[in-house]
């Protein structure tokens, strides 16, 4: 007897979104833009997801473990040149970072997820910081560094290094989805990958994917 096979492809198509969107951590997903406000005036939505057992979507995945949503590039790419300020107000770019492998962690305050997870990143600064390996906290804060910094105390987040965009932009720039999102970029200052929404960073699965991308 004939099987009939209509909506096969269909059917196929919608496991590859399902899986794609799950691949999203704890995430604030970016509606309208990025604001203090929160969901009633940026369009942000707190959105927990469960995370898969493979990677997520992309152009290639980080298959194992806590890494499971980190999403490779198959080549490191180039990033925008971003502008940031320090503690200073002094205007830096991301390219001043070249020479060693950053972790770039894109948060704001009013931001849960972010919340969750920067005690990880403060502890795995603690431990693989230094000349070839950095922790880079940029609050998109529209409050600026100061209260970015008191937030980063609260938690006792003294490690991670500061930086400040109170304009709110560079995350449009880097193509961000939603926050917290966490960029790997080599000493070149490449885009290696990114994982969007909060992961256990002082893992041991993290440290192997920061360690093959400082090799």
């Amino acid at each position: 007897m004939a099987t009939n096979n209509a909506g096969g492809p269909q059917k196929a198509l919608w496991i590859v979104a399902l899986t794609a969107l799950i691949g999203f951590g704890a995430v604030y997903v970016i509606g309208g833009g990025f604001d203090n406000a929160g969901s009633e005036k940026s369009g942000a939505v707190a959105q927990d997801f469960s995370a898969p057992s493979v990677g997520a979507s992309g152009e290639s995945s980080f298959k194992f473990g806590k890494m499971a949503a980190f999403v490779a590039k198959k080549t490191p790419e180039p990033l925008p040149d971003i502008k940031f300020q320090n503690a200073a107000g002094k205007e830096l770019t991301l390219s001043s970072l070249k020479g060693k492998t950053i972790l770039l962690n894109l948060w704001a305050t009013w931001c849960g997820p972010c919340r969750e997870e920067m005690p990880a990143l403060n502890r795995l600064q603690a431990e693989l910081g230094g000349d070839k390996f950095e922790v880079v906290a940029l609050s998109l804060d529209r409050k600026g560094y100061e209260a970015s910094r008191k937030f980063l105390d609260d938690l006792k987040a003294d490690k991670v290094v500061l930086y400040a965009d109170p304009t709110a932009k560079q995350g449009m720039e880097l193509k961000l989805l939603g926050m917290p999102t966490t960029i790997l970029i080599n000493k070149d200052g490449l885009e290696v990958g990114r994982l969007a929404g909060s992961a256990e960073w002082d893992s041991d699965d993290a440290k192997k994917l920061i360690q093959a991308a400082m090799n």
